[in-house]
């Protein structure tokens, strides 16, 4: 879907998560699960599959993050109903000339440029709100911990990411948290779900200036 509710990370769907974990574990094998940040972790339960169980994994992570860091705000002001951010409008560009090559710039191309742009964003967002897509085995999806790819900071990469102990790009980070908050398996580069994932969160940092190597 490209249009879905989010579900408020609060302090009482992290106990209710934490609640249903602890007797979830009592009853089978667990996993450790980290968040983004690499220090929050919880254990949960091997065999979680639904997508109501991975929303209360997410919501255990981020009730001890929300404890430990009470003064910080991961998502800020996107709890708003999840929308794709439109692609630029190159419509000015209509009748100018791409060389000898390709000859005048038509109204035609311009539409192919944005509609296949917004077909690759929006695969991004399928596979960023499907567990399943993403291969997860503990079914948490992506927009769980980050709505709207809120708090992934495309435009900062490439950074030294202390993650992986070396320069990452996104794509890199991607790939970490696919192997430890999803406990699924990592990506190839040239993989179409990894190239959807990166259109869809650049997509929607539009408007954010460029600034690689901010922490």
């Amino acid at each position: 879907m490209l249009v879905l509710g989010f579900t408020a990370l609060t302090l009482g769907g992290g106990l209710l998560g934490a609640r249903w974990l602890e007797r979830a574990n009592a009853q089978q094998g667990t996993t450790v699960v980290t968040l983004c940040d690499n220090h929050t972790t919880t254990s949960v339960p091997s065999g979680a599959k639904t997508r109501e169980q991975g929303q209360a994994i997410a919501d255990a992570l981020m009730s001890q993050w929300r404890q430990k860091n009470p003064d910080r705000d991961w998502v800020k002001d996107e709890l708003e109903k999840h929308t794709l951010v439109q692609p630029a409008d190159n419509s000015a560009l209509i009748g100018r000339g791409q060389g000898q090559t390709y000859g005048q710039i038509s109204k035609r191309d311009v539409d192919t440029w944005a509609r296949e742009s917004m077909v690759m964003a929006a695969n991004g967002s399928r596979v960023f709100h499907d567990a399943n897509e993403l291969g997860s085995t503990i079914a948490v999806s992506c927009d769980m911990c980050h709505p709207h790819a809120a708090n992934t900071h495309p435009e900062t990469y490439p950074k030294f990411q202390v993650q992986l102990g070396r320069v990452a790009l996104l794509r890199d980070m991607i790939n970490w948290c696919i192997e430890h908050p999803l406990r699924g398996t990592p990506l190839a580069p040239d993989d179409p779900k990894m190239r959807a994932l990166e259109a869809y969160i650049y997509a929607q940092r539009k408007g954010v200036p460029l600034d690689y190597g901010r922490r």
